[in-house]
């Protein structure tokens, strides 16, 4: 779907490879993840990655925080490797780093890239060393490098070198705004050190999180400022649910529409027993909805009012949505550009059959007191009228037809 409205233009920056995805320059922001199982537990992590592969993370971050952690991840490749999945793996390191890529070559090898945090790697003379012996290795192995600042592990040195001068000035800055000049001064500081010691402009990608929405647009615009880095984007720790949600994409539309992000990860709390692909699907549907990427058909549906009292249409609209996503794993190789198809399910006559005009395939449904019959729209055009106990097995047939007709051949086609 193009928008009436495009953001504007992305902000320019460095190219990042990571394996075989590109964060940066002119490629198409990124969608990743993170597990949340002990990466030392093998199969459990092997079955989260593939998971979070499938539903469309394209890469994924693996806490190595352990020997056993470290020693697993060669392994945890290898058996994705085996099931035919090979997203980027990342490592996510605190406090012992630098020990666990020296002790285990194997973990540096086979991660694509690595995640350090300047406000965890040391304190003092350590914090230098420890921080180069990380990068040394990062360029013995050719791996991009995220600097990770996080305003909850924030260098505190330089947090109170900051705070101490602002007292001095004779119109001191917010404790907000020195907070974000020592998060964007971390940032920048890690990325110049990372390349004096020789890892390339275009093997740095950075990354400032804060768990306020004002807080994370505001030092993004000013970071996005004074750098040609790419960024990855998120709220850190969102939250559970559609407080999570909410604010993530609060925070993320604006930055997005302003250009600014190169990849995002949304930071949810699963809900107890919730699955993890979650984060990877609101990331997926915030991009979408902004008009960055297409990832799944479109279903337009009604709220619902006092003239759809039947709960059908609402039935049919999630069951089309579900079969939608259940199919893309396929349908994304089998019939290039289907991610750009927009089906439409309305509840009663007053919008339904303009918004079925306007979708690829839509349906309008009876509401209260109107003839029980289903009208179906195909490219604009009324083509048939269903009725009885069958029409949801019937649309969802004639959406599966509508997608072999016109994007079979493996031909991508603009909606």
């Amino acid at each position: 779907m193009t928008p009436a409205v495009s953001p504007l233009p992305r902000r320019p920056c460095v190219a990042v490879r990571i394996g075989p995805v590109v964060v940066g320059g002119d490629a198409p922001i990124v969608v990743q993840s993170m597990t949340n199982t002990d990466t030392a537990e093998v199969a459990a992590t092997v079955a989260q990655v593939a998971e979070l592969a499938q539903a469309g993370s394209e890469l994924v971050r693996l806490t190595v925080n352990n020997e056993e952690a470290a020693a697993a991840v060669p392994e945890i490749r290898d058996r994705l490797a085996a099931q035919g999945i090979h997203v980027p793996l990342i490592g996510d390191f605190h406090y012992n780093g630098h020990r666990l890529l020296i002790h285990h070559p194997a973990c540096a090898e086979a991660l694509a890239k690595y995640r350090i945090n300047p406000g965890n790697v040391g304190r003092g003379k350590k914090k230098d060393e420890q921080f180069s012996t990380i990068i040394d290795i990062a360029c013995r192995y050719d791996k991009p490098v995220r600097i990770g600042v996080n305003w909850g592990s924030l260098d505190q040195d330089l947090a109170a070198r900051l705070m101490d001068e602002n007292a001095r000035r004779p119109e001191p800055q917010t404790a907000a705004e020195v907070m974000h000049e020592a998060m964007i001064l971390s940032a920048l500081d890690s990325a110049r050190r990372a390349e004096e010691i020789g890892l390339g402009r275009d093997r740095i990608i950075l990354s400032v999180k804060m768990s306020g929405v004002q807080d994370l647009i505001a030092v993004y615009r000013k970071l996005a400022a004074r750098c040609e880095y790419p960024l990855h984007l998120g709220l850190t720790e969102a939250g559970m649910g559609s407080k999570g949600i909410v604010a993530s994409t609060a925070a993320l539309a604006v930055l997005l529409q302003e250009g600014i992000g190169d990849t995002i990860r949304i930071s949810l709390t699963p809900e107890p027993g919730g699955s993890r692909t979650q984060e990877v699907v609101v990331a997926q549907e915030i991009l979408q909805a902004m008009g960055w990427r297409s990832f799944t058909p479109a279903v337009v549906a009604c709220p619902g009012c006092g003239r759809t009292s039947s709960d059908y249409f609402q039935h049919l609209a999630q069951d089309i949505q579900a079969y939608l996503r259940e199919q893309m794993p396929v349908w994304r190789d089998r019939y290039p550009g289907v991610e750009n198809l927009k089906v439409a399910v309305m509840g009663c006559v007053v919008n339904g059959p303009g918004e079925s005009k306007q979708a690829n395939i839509g349906i309008s449904l009876p509401g209260t007191g109107e003839i029980p019959v289903a009208p179906v729209y195909v490219d604009g055009e009324k083509t048939v009228t269903l009725k009885g106990e069958t029409i949801a097995a019937e649309f969802q047939q004639l959406v599966a037809d509508y997608v072999t007709r016109r994007y079979g051949g493996h031909r991508a086609v603009e909606s």
